[in-house]
């Protein structure tokens, strides 16, 4: 079958271990089932696996993606939910010490068919794409759970999106926008400001610049370079969500006094439960809110949609159809 897969790996060239082509049919465990792939969106992740994190030699080749939607065995159309718990865990997937992403430690979901529990499968509703649906497994099940869950934000709140430009902080803006929200959205480029302002932002800022509020919360996914700014632009008692640090985690200055000062909390988030992928389709179903696909490209051109994300010349998901 057509794959996408990583077949070496290099820190400094990442794209330089990208193959499409011909891999077997995946293995079907016990309790699993095959889904014949329709769409599959990029992450950061599958750049990380080229890089060599969290894979090592031994896995290799390893079908790279977390995020797909397609038809099941039976013909329904489905949304799969790359967050593979214990068989023996019961509760939050995301808390399991044991878990693991499509990718990782089974083959991913950027091929002709990909592997998956029974269990990790959302009906999609006739209303959403299948290039829509296959942007919700990652990016926006990570903001669905940063706002709604982790976050615990209500409609008329203040949020603060830092980065506006990439999957998650698109899906970020989107949400709370349908969700009734006032966002806020920061950038250092002047067309994704206007950008985000199109896609529901209420008003855009440049980096770093002084807002003319503090908000009740933060989602932060950009690290070192906006860390101060997010602290700051809180009000007292608000919080910051954090599931990313694409400009890295060593920070000058955590601001650990304004933190204790003005009773901060600061909350990681990582993906999310099936439960709540089901909530987020749900959620789009009735709204009409969708993902923003910054561009579909059949598999067999994967490395021009890689070599966009690796540059940050996106605004929105990357997804490759079949």
């Amino acid at each position: 079958m057509l794959a996408v897969y990583a077949e070496s790996f290099s820190p400094d060239d990442p794209l330089s271990g990208l193959v499409v082509g011909e891999r077997p049919d995946p293995e079907v465990p016990d309790g699993w089932t095959t889904i014949e792939v329709r769409a599959a969106s990029l992450n950061h992740h599958d750049l990380f696996s080229l890089r060599g994190v969290g894979l090592t030699e031994e896995q290799l080749p390893m079908t790279l993606g977390t995020d797909a939607a397609g038809i099941d065995e039976d013909g329904h159309e489905v949304v799969v939910h790359g967050v593979i718990s214990d068989p023996s865990w019961r509760g939050d997937e995301t808390l399991d010490p044991r878990r693991s992403l499509l990718s990782e430690r089974h083959q991913g979901s950027m091929a002709a068919k990909v592997a998956v529990p029974r269990a990790n499968l959302v009906p999609k509703p006739a209303s959403l794409s299948f290039a829509e649906a296959a942007c919700l497994p990652t990016a926006w099940l990570t903001a669905y759970r940063m706002l709604f869950t982790r976050g615990d934000l209500k409609a008329g709140d203040t949020v603060l999106v830092q980065g506006a430009g990439g999957g998650v902080s698109t899906a970020l803006i989107t949400l709370a926008r349908a969700a009734g929200l006032r966002v806020l959205a920061t950038s250092r480029d002047e067309a994704k400001r206007t950008r985000a302002l199109e896609i529901g932002a209420h008003e855009v800022f440049e980096s770093g610049a002084r807002l003319p509020v503090k908000v009740d919360a933060v989602m932060e996914t950009v690290g070192r370079a906006t860390w101060s700014h997010s602290v700051r632009a809180l009000r007292p008692g608000g919080r910051i969500v954090v599931s990313g640090t694409t400009s890295g985690p060593r920070l000058d200055d955590a601001e650990l006094t304004r933190i204790f000062f003005l009773q901060l909390s600061v909350i990681g988030s990582t993906m999310g439960t099936r439960h709540e992928l089901a909530s987020l389709v749900a959620m789009l179903d009735a709204t009409g809110a969708r993902p923003l696909v910054d561009r579909e490209l059949p598999m067999e051109q994967a490395r021009d949609g890689f070599a966009a994300m690796a540059a940050g010349d996106i605004f929105g998901k990357v997804v490759l159809t079949r």
